[in-house]
């Protein structure tokens, strides 16, 4: 065993001070990054990818970036250990990022990882039970240390080693992160975001709009699972959805998104929001479309006409009528 290890650093307060409380050890530590499509801690246009590096150009310790692709997304789909109160598979996430660990490891010849979990502090994943469940399972018994909770759990294989000195480990639990911002002072650091982590599968809205996507669309794509968190989704019928903006960005976003077989809505005779209508585009869903756009837009009278491109532009006329949103609505 080496004085090498991988911190997984997500970009948040726990695993940067854990991070660190290694690194004033004397060992070389290499972060991982995993970038997640679920992600909620975005700074305006920049993703965790960006605060990992500037949390790790702090600390002073590369970093590699990994995605977590299409194969974390089938974990999501159908998570061995189930999921939380909404779509949030977190002992199966754990899991997940702790096999692709172990290959990095391998790659980087690591001895050991470093995460910022703290005991208590995450109901589902971080209970005792749990956290020895995703060790075991992930193949990485005894080589995961846990520096803000190390001495609520028996000494590490780098403990033992010698490599790592367990007095200058502490003891945090629950979900109180009093002691981690008094690191924070200590230390001086200033490059840590969401302390207490975001994750949109535990949002209700959108955990229904990707149970949603998981029913109707097995061959889905990283491109459905990014318009997912784009404006308002109605389903017309199996093969049938339609996604209306919520604002301007959004419509933007929309129209740089759109592609062919999906057609592309904007209104001609009024002010209101773009559309992207997936599946069957024959005059009965063109026609509640329109009337979902006019509704949005607040055009009361009829007819309403809308700008159809879908490999070619056409201009569609409806009636305006009412429409039960609420029973569409994903």
């Amino acid at each position: 065993m080496n004085r090498k290890a991988i911190s997984l650093l997500s970009r948040g307060l726990d695993s940067t001070l854990a991070t660190k409380l290694i690194v004033e050890q004397g060992i070389e530590v290499v972060a991982l990054h995993f970038t997640s499509p679920f992600c909620t801690c975005s700074k305006g246009n920049e993703g965790c990818g960006i605060q990992a590096l500037r949390s790790a150009g702090e600390l002073g310790v590369k970093v590699i970036v990994r995605p977590k692709g299409m194969e974390y997304l089938n974990v999501v789909r159908a998570p061995k250990h189930g999921y939380g109160k909404n779509l949030n598979p977190c002992i199966d996430c754990r899991i997940f990022i702790l096999k692709e660990t172990k290959k990095v490891m391998d790659e980087i010849e690591a001895s050991f990882v470093i995460t910022g979990e703290v005991l208590g502090q995450r109901p589902m994943s971080q209970h005792r039970n749990a956290m020895r469940r995703i060790e075991e399972e992930s193949g990485l018994e005894g080589l995961i240390l846990r520096p803000l909770s190390a001495k609520h759990f028996d000494p590490t294989l780098p403990e033992i080693a010698g490599i790592i000195d367990r007095q200058k480990l502490l003891d945090i639990s629950g979900r109180s992160r009093k002691t981690q911002y008094e690191l924070v002072d200590a230390f001086h650091l200033k490059e840590f975001s969401c302390p207490g982590g975001g994750c949109l599968l535990t949002d209700p809205i959108f955990a229904r709009k990707l149970k949603d996507l998981f029913a109707n669309i097995p061959d889905f794509t990283m491109r459905d699972v990014n318009l997912l968190k784009i404006g308002r989704h109605f389903r017309f019928d199996a093969c049938t959805k339609l996604i209306v903006g919520r604002n301007q960005d959004e419509n933007v976003r929309l129209r740089a998104l759109h592609a062919v077989p999906s057609a592309l809505l904007e209104p001609s005779d009024f002010k209101g929001p773009t559309g992207l209508l997936f599946g069957n585009t024959h005059d009965a869903h063109l026609n509640v479309a329109a009337n979902i756009m006019a509704h949005y837009g607040r055009k009361e009278t009829s007819p309403v006409w809308i700008d159809v491109m879908n490999g070619a532009k056409a201009r569609y006329c409806a009636e305006r009528r009412f429409v039960d949103l609420e029973k569409l609505a994903i």
